[in-house]
């Protein structure tokens, strides 16, 4: 953990007056016999890239108008693209142009970024009557796939097997399609992935390999991809490559003769992860056609098609989904899209029945086929083209052999036109110290009003957290265990979660003269931090009891009764890829951090359910509480009606370490806590452990909201926060 997060527990005491030497051997009710551990899904192994994701359509029009809208954000945070970022000019670059007749083909390069170029071949057909359709098309994991051509033994099985049709043509996949869709009348834009052909300012072992953590790209400034930074920054070489799909859409808008309303992408394997993405979040997009990739099983295994938050509790199914109604074909192979007949490809026409256009989705199977986009598969795209671009080739269509262009003839650089450096590690940084930089000029201009504020953090930290919306009926309580006490009742039982299948082993005591307050007590220890040692109440939480006050002790997920062992949880679970990736687990897990707060709401609601009701409800965090506290703040704003912080100057951005328990993707990327803090505006709240500068981001947003007076920022020595917090808590209670 940070060291500056830590040393509020150094204080010795909390911000209740926890003595933490006595919470040690605390002796808290439990609530399960034995060493069993609750029973909480979470407690299941991880999911990881090979599972199983299924897509259950919605009831109505509205329920998926409403998911869709989630799940498209979703993307877009993932991806590093909320906000999206500058479009800066492209500067491209078109030269060493090659005339075949009927067809043209070109050399480009542009700048997705400053510095950051994207490289490819534009076919461009010759005789074409107004505008023209523009294709754009997304390689896959082929090596050196734009630039590369079939070996002899290996065409010849292909054409044996039926894949391919000719012995020149059947060369080149990848040319293969450029040319005949040039030849149909289309504007066709083909671009390599990083790391892939002429693209290699970022290598192919990064982007498509990287296996083991960096120790000198893991800084808190200037970091390089795959750091613990780069993850709670959001950034990734999948969003780069999705960043460099909407460029390049920008680069082929660019060009006069192309109609706008008729803008095509297509890709297999990686490829088609592309393809599904950019297709989901652009508008601009008007057919798809992702190959061999639409699946519930295998999600995409490269690092180029993971990244942090990206598929946890949807998948690429669903992300196919987001296209509709609009025209999407797909195909299937022998490969992990076998059972998309069955499972999948079902739900998709379900969808797009319900939203009015069952003939607008076709799966061209191909279960005889290995992996692939070979000639069937090509012409099944070729053909659902022609039909909704109203092209006029006589249908299916039909490749016509032609004669590939050599690597020479392809290749963007040259003495006129230098690479740029490859495998730079500074350029590296810099590339994402500018992302970084313009996202957070961005944001920053965001803060001018509570309601855009909310808009550009709150609903990016909704993803980031995972917006679990926890209603009171979700919940239910066990009791287990009732003792009377001197002047109230202590009962320990579980709160149930029945709509996440989880379970938190709690512990209330109620005083017999309740005045209907209700204080969540939180703590880096669980529970066990309201006892001392003997059993009893500590002297802070007595006061609280003999206020009037409910009082509600709870281990969240790995805390207490959690752990077998006792010991703190210092390092959380990674899926079984032995790459030190972390979308890898945080690509289709929430991290744990994420997963207390969503505990949090738990209790929130559990709080709010009870049949006497919460009355006022105070939540204390306290002893590496105090970030789970802000962050649920931030989620159910007044549902929580007062709040004790002490944050102990934590941060998201000093997190080193991916498997950190309070390591968070996106934590730091949205202001980091000091935004959690604002985001609780305007409810009552008493913060420690924070510099006035650092608060100034709350404070904005509560006089905004004129509300000032609701923020209280204790800046005291270390040994008056026990008796200053006790003090605002028990004056809330007594109000």
């Amino acid at each position: 953990m940070i060291t500056r997060f830590l040393a509020s527990t150094l204080r010795v005491a909390s911000v209740l007056c926890v003595l933490m030497a006595a919470s040690a051997t605390a002796a808290a009710p439990r609530t399960l016999a034995g060493d069993k551990l609750p029973n909480d899904v979470r407690l299941q192994p991880l999911k990881d890239l090979d599972g199983y994701f299924p897509f259950t359509p919605p009831a109505s029009k509205a329920a998926w108008e409403k998911r869709a809208e989630y799940v498209r954000r979703q993307i877009l945070v993932s991806q590093g693209l909320w906000p999206m970022p500058t479009k800066t000019p492209l500067n491209a670059v078109i030269h060493g142009r090659v005339d075949r007749g009927e067809y043209t083909v070109e050399k480009v390069y542009f700048e997705s970024a400053p510095g950051f170029f994207v490289t490819g071949n534009l076919y461009r057909p010759k005789n074409v009557s107004g505008k023209a359709p523009g294709v754009m098309f997304a390689h896959g994991h082929w090596s050196d796939a734009r630039l590369s051509e079939s070996s002899d033994a290996e065409l010849r099985r292909e054409i044996a097997d039926g894949e391919e049709r000719f012995e020149q043509g059947g060369r080149s996949r990848f040319q293969s399609l450029c040319v005949q869709l040039a030849r149909m009348g289309c504007v066709v834009w083909q671009w390599d992935m990083l790391g892939n052909s002429d693209a290699q300012q970022l290598s192919m072992k990064l982007v498509h390999g990287f296996a083991k953590q960096r120790p000198e790209m893991n800084t808190t400034e200037n970091w390089g991809l795959f750091s613990p930074q780069a993850e709670a920054h959001l950034q990734s070489a999948m969003g780069l490559q999705t960043w460099n799909s909407i460029r390049s859409l920008d680069f082929l808008l660019s060009l006069p003769e192309v109609d706008p309303n008729r803008i095509a992408m297509t890709g297999a394997s990686g490829g088609g992860t592309q393809t599904m993405l950019l297709a989901a979040i652009d508008p601009r997009v008007t057919l798809s056609f992702p190959a061999v990739m639409v699946s519930t099983a295998m999600q995409g295994g490269c690092t180029c098609e993971n990244a942090c938050l990206l598929r946890v509790g949807t998948g690429n199914v669903e992300f196919a989904g987001l296209f509709a109604p609009k025209p999407q074909g797909m195909t299937c192979a022998n490969d992990w899209t076998k059972e998309m007949p069955t499972k999948g490809f079902p739900e998709l026409k379900q969808l797009y029945t319900l939203l009015g256009a069952p003939n607008n989705v076709i799966l061209k199977r191909g279960e005889h086929f290995p992996h692939n986009y070979n000639a069937v598969s090509r012409s099944a795209f070729y053909t659902w083209l022609n039909q909704h671009f109203k092209l006029g080739q006589k249908a299916p269509v039909i490749e016509r052999d032609y004669e590939p262009l050599k690597r020479e003839q392809l290749t963007v650089w040259d003495d006129q036109h230098p690479a740029p450096k490859t495998a730079d590690p500074d350029f590296e940084r810099r590339l994402l110290r500018w992302f970084h930089d313009d996202a957070q000029k961005q944001l920053a201009a965001a803060q001018a009003t509570p309601e855009r504020f909310r808009q550009s953090f709150g609903d990016a930290l909704d993803i980031v957290l995972g917006g679990r919306a926890t209603e009171p009926a979700d919940i239910e309580w066990e009791p287990v265990q009732k003792t009377e006490r001197s002047g109230w009742t202590e009962m320990s039982g579980l709160i149930r979660n029945k709509r996440h299948h989880e379970e938190l082993p709690a512990v209330l005591c109620s005083p017999q003269q309740a005045n209907g307050r209700t204080v969540v007590w939180l703590s880096g220890a669980g529970k066990s931090a309201l006892f001392a040692g003997n059993g009893s109440l500590q002297p802070a939480a007595e006061k609280l009891v003999k206020a009037g006050a409910t009082l509600v002790a709870v281990d969240l997920l790995y805390q207490g009764e959690f752990l077998t062992d006792e010991k703190p949880l210092t390092s959380t679970r990674r899926v079984k890829n032995p790459r030190e990736a972390g979308p890898y687990t945080f690509g289709y897990n929430y991290a744990v951090f994420a997963q207390r707060v969503h505990d949090v709401l738990s209790v929130v609601s559990f709080v709010k359910g009870r049949p006497s009701g919460a009355g006022r409800l105070s939540v204390v965090g306290l002893d590496g509480a105090g970030p789970w506290v802000a962050a649920a703040r931030a989620q159910c704003g007044s549902a929580i009606d007062q709040a004790v912080i002490d944050t102990g100057g934590f941060r998201f951005g000093k997190v080193l370490d991916l498997h950190d328990p309070n390591f968070l993707p996106g934590g730091a990327k949205y202001g980091d806590l000091p935004a959690l803090l604002a985001l609780g505006a305007p409810g009552r709240t008493w913060v420690a452990g924070e510099t006035g500068e650092a608060l100034t981001p709350a404070q904005a947003q509560y006089q905004a909201l004129g509300a000032g007076q609701n923020l209280t920022h204790f800046t005291g020595e270390a040994q008056r926060v026990n008796s200053a917090a006790l003090e605002w808590l028990l004056a809330e209670i007594g109000k």
